[in-house]
């Protein structure tokens, strides 16, 4: 026992000392920083019933660290049917050893460790009983006139609520009389009380339970959800992983959370008391219009804006930032999705430390030859904006790492292409996202038949999937693009108020779960979304800021700061919004007065909630009325405050070139950026997302030498400066970073593709030979000319999901040319080249385009093409055969509208190098 004792012991101080060694500052050499695990892509590691074990695990860890993964994220869940005799009980001592030695094998390899701080989602689990289980409003109503006696009982009636709390009970005369007749009730729950005159209705509140369970709990993890408002079911919620964990670290480098999908939880016992604390009148006298269903009322809707702000507060504190503390105690940070939550999603994100968002579903792009099949559409497309709510509060709190669950459906299963990952991703880092974590990766052993386990909403990240070997491609230009995404700070000059309020303030429903999928409800309409999009597309860079946000932020240098380790902000712009507290407002003059710039884009015109109406309406009127605005140029109204200056402009723009805020002209071109800046300048990311290639000559907001670095092939060289604008060239789906050095000293130049010269066809029959993949090995194929090989004469190839390498040799008559571009064209769906033997790299995304003038030679050459195709026409086959693959508890396995997942109907999907390749030379 003592022997075991001090193994455990010394093994926790080699998992703090490797979580602490994980934490020490990124190192530059070169123009790349040096690639480290977190800049890596991590992935969400699915646990099936956590059937894992050691032997398992060191095999996939070091698969998964060879393809270019950085980390891990467990997150336990339902089981394959079968192995339930390898099923661990979830945080059993059996379960802590094997993530202890997973943790200590992920750090060997160079791998993180994240966990779900719960299995499935949302938190709950076996610890949780009725009392602490997520609660919801259950009303009653009844009918009294005068001189009636009440005959039945003040309970519950809605059935299985035996652990319901009667919290008020409210009589409404029709004079518009309210009797607080609680403690007329009797422990019976007869009403000792009978009305003198009128008619009354009784409203009874009671806090009822959800009973929701955890959705796709693991072994050890089932039972209801929690309560998140209440601080000690939060608390009985984590103890249990106290009392496994020892109270001691765990070398979990981040406590994870999944986005809020708490169904229903409308209430919480203490909801009441905390109403009149916060909000300064009692809430149990309103129940009657809180539950009502009039959705026009004006004070319905103040009514219930104060009742969402309490539901925020309660989030806030009692589970966020308690749970947050609870990590920190532990050595660990937290990573929470706080979209879906009743809350502030910018405070609530902001009080972890990394936010996350997620993509659900594709979104449309130009880019010549992407594919967008009609059956991956989902109802709503990812938004960039509201991204930059996870990657806004990352920014203003100073935090480095903003992250986001990623490519959750992007197309049904088994069709994902690298091509189609790329601009979600990049679409991802244009929104300040700088660490990307795959939706994901399924544990599976190597006696589990082909394709292995897998989740049924996913993008199948692991070492099954048929592209897999070529996983490197997108992997490195992930971890390329984080190093820099994830350096210096970020660079944006405004800071734009979100008006929580006027999204609070509405008379129908209850709580207010702000969903990723929900907002073409909550967002898009807002003026604040409006502007937003219109000042992102014109080339300014922005982060929201909350009503607390502002509270804490300070100005230095006429430069407001919102955090001592975040980038400051030059301007804050308020959105044109209806309702405003008189504090916030209070608040965004005093920053004017300090010396900060102010721009209005319309007054607002009243103030939130209902608590002491007339008093904070006139207090808004009265210093609304000291902002005596004089008329300026475009239409913009002044107010000069102390060292500061207050604007008042529609056009936010007008207004922001009055203050000599200058926009990236850079987007007319059609290009989209994000900048980070460093000690010594600063880096674009510039994406091109449209439909044509670019060839153009930019001007940047900052001087110095510039470097065009490529994230794709890593080259790297001096850019070309004309009259203080840079030439960049990107093809319709390309990326590059700029490097803007006022200490450059690289004396390379990049090589541009000025003039096309003489173009060579690669036309000689190619030799076709299958290495890996199933169901069977193909023979060998001699092809005069390139087409899928689906279409070749071997009924094999139409369900095969592999390997194929091409070979075939050319001529380069001479060798002349400044460079040559290799395109491969139409390639399904990845493909890595030698010439003369060299590696040249992969070409894993549209363009298929690679530079090969270092590889050619005058006179004979040859080539090699490795090209893996997607998984879907295996699968395909194995449907239509009728071949069992799938056979999971729970929720099986489903299509991406949530049916029964069926194969057998699909097309064959065309596979392999269909080309035409060609090799181009540029003088």
């Amino acid at each position: 026992m003592q022997l075991q004792r001090f193994c455990s012991v010394l093994l926790l101080s080699t998992l703090t000392f490797s979580l602490a060694k994980a934490q020490k500052p990124v190192k530059n050499t070169g123009s790349w920083p040096v690639i480290e695990k977190q800049m890596k892509p991590w992935t969400r590691w699915w646990w099936m019933g956590n059937a894992v074990d050691e032997q398992n695990l060191n095999l996939v860890l070091k698969k998964y660290a060879d393809a270019g993964l950085g980390g891990v994220e467990i997150t336990p869940i339902y089981g394959a049917k079968g192995f339930e005799k390898q099923y661990l009980q979830f945080l059993s001592p059996e379960w802590m050893n094997i993530l202890h030695y997973t943790v200590n094998k992920a750090n060997t390899l160079g791998l993180g460790v994240d966990m779900n701080t719960g299995t499935g989602w949302p938190f709950g689990g076996p610890q949780i009983k009725p009392e602490n289980a997520a609660t919801k409003l259950i009303t009653q109503q009844y009918t009294l006139k005068a001189g009636e006696k009440l005959t039945e009982a003040i309970k519950v009636k809605e059935a299985k609520q035996d652990f319901a709390q009667l919290q008020a009970l409210t009589a409404y005369g029709t004079n518009g009389e309210v009797i607080d007749l609680s403690s007329k009730v009797q422990a019976d729950g007869s009403l000792n009380w009978s009305p003198n005159s009128g008619s009354w209705d009784i409203y009874a509140a009671f806090a009822g339970k959800t009973r929701q369970m955890v959705k796709r709990a693991a072994p050890g993890g089932e039972g209801f959800t929690l309560d998140h408002l209440d601080k000690s079911a939060v608390d009985v919620y984590l103890k249990r992983f106290s009392d496994a964990f020892g109270g001691k670290p765990q070398g979990v480098r981040s406590f994870f959370n999944d986005s809020y999908e708490v169904y229903g939880a409308t209430w919480t016992p203490t909801l009441f008391q905390e109403f009149k604390k916060n909000r300064g009148y009692d809430l149990a006298t309103h129940i009657k219009e809180l539950t009502g269903k009039d959705s026009t009322n004006a004070n319905i809707a103040r009514l219930k804006s104060d009742y969402r702000e309490t539901m925020d507060e309660l989030l806030l504190h009692n589970f966020t930032q308690n749970w947050t503390n609870w990590a920190h105690q532990l050595k660990s940070e937290t990573k929470n999705q706080s979209h879906g939550s009743p809350g502030n999603l910018l405070d609530l994100y902001g009080a972890v430390d990394i936010p996350e968002t997620e993509t659900f579903g594709s979104s449309y792009f130009p880019i010549p030859g992407l594919r967008r099949d009609a059956g991956d559409i989902r109802n709503v497309d990812p938004d960039p904006m509201m991204c930059k709510f996870a990657s806004s509060a990352a920014h203003t709190g100073g935090k480095k790492l903003a992250s986001s669950e990623t490519f959750t459906w992007l197309t049904e299963h088994f069709k994902t292409s690298f091509s189609q990952c790329k601009p979600e991703a990049e679409q991802l880092f244009l929104a300040g996202i700088n660490h990307i974590f795959y939706h994901g990766t399924t544990n599976s052993p190597t006696n589990a038949p082909w394709p292995g386990w897998l989740f049924y909403a996913s993008v199948e990240m692991n070492p099954n999937n048929s592209l897999w070997p070529q996983a490197q491609g997108l992997n490195n230009y992930i971890a390329r693009c984080q190093s820099i995404l994830q350096s210096g700070k970020p660079d944006n000059e405004l800071l734009i108020y979100w008006p929580i309020y006027d999204v609070w303030n509405k008379a129908k429903g209850l709580d207010m779960a702000l969903k990723v999928h929900d907002v073409d409800e909550w967002l898009h309409p807002t003026a604040f979304y409006k502007l937003s999009k219109a000042l992102s597309k014109s080339g300014y860079s922005f982060d929201f800021a909350s009503d607390r946000l502002l509270k804490q932020s300070t100005v230095n240098k006429a430069l407001i700061s919102t955090n001592a380790a975040a980038a400051p902000y030059q301007v804050l712009i308020v959105p044109q919004c209806e309702l405003l507290s008189p504090e916030t407002l209070d608040q965004m003059i005093n920053l004017a007065n300090n010396g900060a710039k102010v721009i209005f884009q319309a007054l607002p015109k009243d103030v939130p909630g209902l608590n002491n109406l007339e008093a904070r309406r006139a207090q808004l009127k009265a210093t609304l009325a000291k902002l005596i605005f004089t008329d300026g140029a475009n239409g913009i109204k002044q107010f000069k405050v102390g060292a500061g200056l207050i604007l008042l402009a529609d056009d936010v723009q007008k207004a922001l070139s009055l203050v000599a805020i200058n926009r990236e002209t850079l987007t007319d071109s059609g290009l989209q950026f994000i900048r980070r800046k460093t000690t010594t300048g600063k880096y674009y990311y510039l994406v091109n997302h449209t439909a044509k290639d670019i060839d153009t000559e930019l001007s940047l907001n900052d001087e110095g030498q510039v470097l065009i670095m490529d994230p794709q092939s890593s080259n790297v060289g001096l850019a070309a400066i004309r009259d203080k604008k840079v030439r960049v060239q990107l093809k319709s789906g390309e990326s590059l970073f700029l490097k803007v050095d006022q200490n450059g000293t690289t004396k390379t130049p990049w090589v541009y593709l000025n003039k096309a010269a003489n173009s060579i066809n690669l036309n000689q029959p190619w030799n076709l030979h299958f290495t890996e993949g199933g169901p069977e090995l193909p023979a060998d194929q001699q092809l005069a000319k390139l087409v899928s090989w689906t279409t070749l004469n071997d009924p094999k190839l139409q369900a095969f999901s592999g390997t194929g390498v091409y070979t075939s040799s050319f001529n380069l008559s001479s060798k002349t040319a400044r460079e040559y571009i290799l395109n491969l064209n139409q390639v399904d769906e990845s493909a890595r080249v030698w010439i003369n033997g060299q590696e040249v790299g992969i070409l894993w995304s549209i363009p298929f385009q690679a530079r090969v003038g270092k590889y050619l030679k005058a006179g004979h050459n040859t080539i090699k093409i490795e090209v893996v195709n997607l998984m879907a026409n295996r699968i395909r086959d194995m449907d239509i055969k009728k071949i069992q693959w799938r056979n999971y508890h729970e929720i099986n396995f489903v299509n991406i509208n949530y049916k029964d997942f069926d194969a057998s109907s699909w097309n064959v999907m065309p596979s392999g190098l269909i080309g035409p390749v060609s090799i181009t030379a540029f003088n």
